[in-house]
């Protein structure tokens, strides 16, 4: 097959393949022409979910009549002064973009430069570029695709709704626009303007929420942690959510490199790892980090959208961007989202519609004649009052008048509902906390305290306890006994199928030992299909949860009012106590204002 060089109209509608993806993949490359244009202020219009117009409208420093024409062509930029690849300081450089999207749609571009007298005007229609005319322009440039793929029909058939697309659209100006909070940006979907961003201030720390409280929204405004490290010419700062203020995809993680928002799989995983275990499995953070650090440490080159990244030390940016984010929760200790406080309340005010019980059901008896549950209130007003047991020497300290005890930022312990739920009261606040989720963060945080500095203490069972398994259990179990007798469980096997306990943390005190091996099993099994260079330390991080999970304080156990109260102590000095290991909230935050308002007396 002979070989022969394609005409230049296919070769431009190869490249917007690469480029032009959707319409939100033009409305990034027209923004960042602005930006790298200097521009103050930008408008972007989109209609028909892109498809119909895309305008991007900026007051940049424009062009004359010979770089507009040059605009167009291949390979044709103002941002590589140099030639210098490995020092890119603009947003875009390879020079591909409006000439491929002149392949594949209608384009015109109308630009003045600053102090010129003139404004002109270039179109490219499917590939067909039009001689220069005068236009009627301000400074700066407006960029208007049309019918966007109509020289290229089946690309129509890969998009999505209109809804979706302008979507992906929203998303992309948010994050050019929170990576440049100086640069004002407006949105519009030519019915009405549906995002508008006013300029901020010089300084992240200081000014940088009050944009991210427009994209992220006010409840990331009010539960985010601030985030600063560097290392060398590494910086890096932003802000970074609490762990019980989750999302279920990483639509909300946004991460920007010298000045460029990216979706690096690098990145994404290291903030992923960072809170670990304070997150549910599958959800995601809300986050915004900016990392700084030199042009030639990274290479912005390695994807046709320059949304990947390629670090020179990506060992030194993980180990950065992990410790930064880790030492942001652990100041944040037993804090949880306020969001949850809301939602609650809202939940009272608006309570579910009244539904006739089912047949079968009574009041007192629940369905098919068990017991229903109460709170335990009646019986305990009903029985004799006594006095309360000895506390331990631990809980003696914590035992202080009420006064004392509501100045703490948990207050002091009131009631327990279900014998699940503690009731606690502060000076302005009701506080209401899962004792299960609340002891499992503290035992599990224990373990890798004790684990971390030189081992678990281990108590040896008096008759070891024989655990019957499946075959496929029992050898799982078996094959990794060598890492749990580092974490406290001693196991030998027993027979083909079975093992036998002779020693447990000590920690955990009394638990169903068959259970906890079951779920251990299918731990290790899953870690194991997952990944199987999986850490040995991260392995392990995910064995103590489970052991924890299993050695904590179970709903349905009543607790005395020392025992309360020394479980809220414990959760105020110890860190990352507002989410159990699982990421559910340990406690939610009534303020007495809001309760207030329930019952109109506000």
């Amino acid at each position: 097959m002979a070989i022969r060089e394609l005409p230049p109209n296919l070769v431009n509608r190869i490249a917007a393949g690469e480029v032009v993806e959707r319409p939100a993949s033009v409305v990034k490359e027209l923004i960042e022409n602005a930006i790298d244009a200097g521009a103050s202020r930008i408008d972007i219009l989109a209609t028909a979910g892109g498809l119909g117009v895309i305008r991007v409208t900026d007051d940049g420093v424009g062009m004359d009549a010979s770089d507009l024409a040059l605009s167009v062509e291949r390979h044709a930029t103002s941002k590589l002064a140099d030639g210098d690849l490995s020092h890119i300081l603009t947003l875009g450089f390879r020079g591909e973009a409006l000439p491929s999207i002149g392949a594949v749609a209608r384009l015109a571009i109308q630009s003045r430069a600053r102090g010129a007298a003139q404004a002109y005007e270039v179109a490219v229609d499917g590939g067909r570029k039009s001689a220069l005319k005068p236009a009627a322009l301000g400074e700066g440039t407006r960029v208007e695709v049309r019918d966007l793929f109509y020289a290229t029909p089946a690309r129509l058939k890969f998009m999505k709704s209109e809804r979706a697309e302008s979507g992906a659209i929203a998303d992309m100006v948010k994050r050019l626009a929170l990576a440049k909070p100086e640069i004002a940006f407006s949105l519009a979907n030519g019915e009405r303007t549906t995002l508008r961003l006013d300029p901020c201030p010089p300084g992240l720390i200081d000014h940088g929420l009050a944009r991210l409280g427009r994209i992220l929204g006010e409840d990331f405004v009010t539960d985010a942690l601030p985030v600063s490290a560097s290392r060398g010419e590494v910086a890096l700062e932003g802000f970074a959510g609490l762990p019980t203020l989750h999302r279920p995809n990483a639509a909300q993680l946004y991460l920007v490199v010298n000045g460029r928002p990216v979706r690096d799989k690098l990145l994404a995983g290291t903030v992923r790892a960072a809170y670990g275990d304070l997150l549910p499995q599958g959800r995601y953070p809300m986050l915004a980090l900016f990392l700084t650090l030199p042009p030639q440490d990274v290479d912005v080159n390695v994807h046709p959208a320059k949304t990947e990244l390629r670090f020179r030390d990506p060992n030194g940016v993980r180990s950065l961007l992990i410790g930064a984010v880790r030492d942001a929760l652990g100041k944040a200790g037993h804090r949880a989202t306020a969001s949850l406080s809301q939602a609650a309340l809202d939940r009272m005010a608006r309570p579910e519609p009244s539904v006739t019980p089912p047949q079968g059901f009574s009041q007192r008896q629940g369905y098919y004649g068990s017991p229903s549950r109460s709170f335990g209130f009646a019986e305990r007003a009903q029985a004799p009052l006594s006095p309360l047991a000895e506390p331990s020497g631990d809980m003696r300290a914590t035992v202080t008048d009420n006064q004392q005890e509501a100045a703490y930022p948990l207050g002091a312990a009131r009631a327990q509902v279900q014998d699940t739920f503690i009731i606690a009261e502060t000076s302005d606040a009701l506080v209401i906390v899962d004792q299960h989720a609340a002891h499992e963060r503290l035992v599990y945080e224990r373990l890798k305290r004790a684990f971390a500095n030189g081992g678990i203490a281990r108590q040896m069972l008096l008759i070891p306890e024989v655990v019957e398994l499946d075959a496929e259990t029992a050898a799982s179990l078996c094959s990794a006994s060598g890492e749990l007798e580092r974490l406290g469980l001693v196991i030998e096997p027993f027979g083909a199928s079975a093992v036998v306990v002779r020693e447990v943390p000590s920690l955990l005190g009394t638990f169903p030992v068959k259970d906890l091996l079951k779920d251990l099993a299918d731990e290790l099994a899953e870690r194991e299909s997952e990944e199987g260079s999986r850490l040995l330390a991260e392995r392990l991080d995910h064995v103590l949860s489970t052991m924890a999970c299993h050695g904590s304080v179970r709903a349905g156990r009543r607790l005395t009012p020392e025992e309360m109260n020394a479980l809220l102590r414990d959760m105020e000095k110890t860190p990352f106590t507002g989410q159990c290991n699982h990421g559910r909230p340990t406690y939610i935050e009534l303020k007495l204002a809001d309760i207030e308002k329930l019952f109109s007396r506000r």
